[in-house]
């Protein structure tokens, strides 16, 4: 049955409007940012040859925000930063997603601790490669806290006007330690038994806080009400010593690093970006200030 000149005339203007369609959808996927969808999310015309506009797109953008509009060219030196910061902030998230894991199957409990760990590597699937990574993050995000700061006090990026985020730094180097240490007892086996033994009579020696330190008994400091009491709930390493270990490490401590790494990612911003050695000049640069 022969079409008349109406009804091909209709499917020819169909075929043209569905090959305008594809050919509309296969240039979004070329240059997203020029789609409505992008527009709706970012807000601001993101537009590559508006040099305001860009700025405004990342400047009025949560997302977008987390990156500086403009870097310094010694930024992007991976030889200067060494990436240690932001290796040890992929290091937390993968301790935060292998914690919470390890969580469904932990019971912080004298009876069930130790059966669980054996459970948990002996009996459930890739049970023992997921406490190895979380054990394993745990030792290298150490290392690489401490070669972050090596290399901050290299370059000398404690000095102004970063002052205040060194401290911040520094106070997330203890919570990183006592991240590590919390830890250790959890397994409740020998090693941690004894490690935390250790470690908390240490802490008997803090000054101020310590019912041996100094000062400590001059504030009223006795062994039943020090910091090493404090920690272990009791006098000894116990039921009481491993259920406040477990909540330091898996709430307390946690909630507290992320706010400060908030504010220490947000102070790099603040005072200029990545810090680095002096500035390096390029050789077109020097014959401009030459000829100045």
């Amino acid at each position: 049955m022969e079409r008349g000149p109406e009804e091909s005339r209709g499917v020819t203007e169909l075929a043209e409007k569905a090959r305008k369609e594809i050919s509309g959808l296969v240039e979004d996927l070329k240059q997203p940012q020029k789609t409505q969808l992008w527009k709706s999310v970012f807000r601001v015309k993101h537009e590559r040859s508006d040099t305001r506009n860009r700025s405004l797109g990342v400047l009025s953008n949560v997302f977008l925000h987390l990156h500086p509009a403009r870097i310094n060219r010694d930024a992007v030196r991976y030889s200067y930063t060494w990436g240690m910061g932001g290796i040890s902030f992929y290091l937390f998230l993968v301790l935060t997603f292998t914690g919470v894991m390890l969580m469904f199957y932990y019971h912080p409990t004298k009876v069930q601790a130790f059966r669980d760990v054996l459970y948990l590597e002996h009996d459930v699937p890739f049970g023992k490669l997921l406490r190895n990574m979380h054990r394993w993050a745990a030792h290298l995000m150490i290392i690489t806290v401490w070669l972050h700061m090596f290399r901050v006090v290299l370059t000398g990026s404690y000095k102004k006007p970063r002052e205040f985020n060194w401290c911040v730094g520094v106070i997330l180097l203890v919570l990183t330690l006592l991240l590590s240490f919390t830890g250790y007892l959890l397994p409740d086996d020998q090693l941690g038994f004894w490690a935390v033994t250790v470690g908390t009579n240490m802490a008997r020696a803090t000054p101020l806080l310590g019912s041996e330190g100094p000062f400590g008994p001059e504030l009223g400091m006795t062994p039943f009400n020090d910091v090493r009491f404090a920690l272990l709930g009791g006098s000894i390493v116990d039921a009481n010593a491993l259920l406040r270990a477990y909540i330091w490490h898996c709430l307390a401590i946690p909630i507290i690093a992320a706010v400060f790494m908030g504010v220490h990612f947000w102070r790099v911003r603040k005072d200029g970006g990545i810090s680095g050695p002096a500035p390096v000049v390029l050789e077109s640069e020097m014959k401009v200030e030459h000829s100045r």
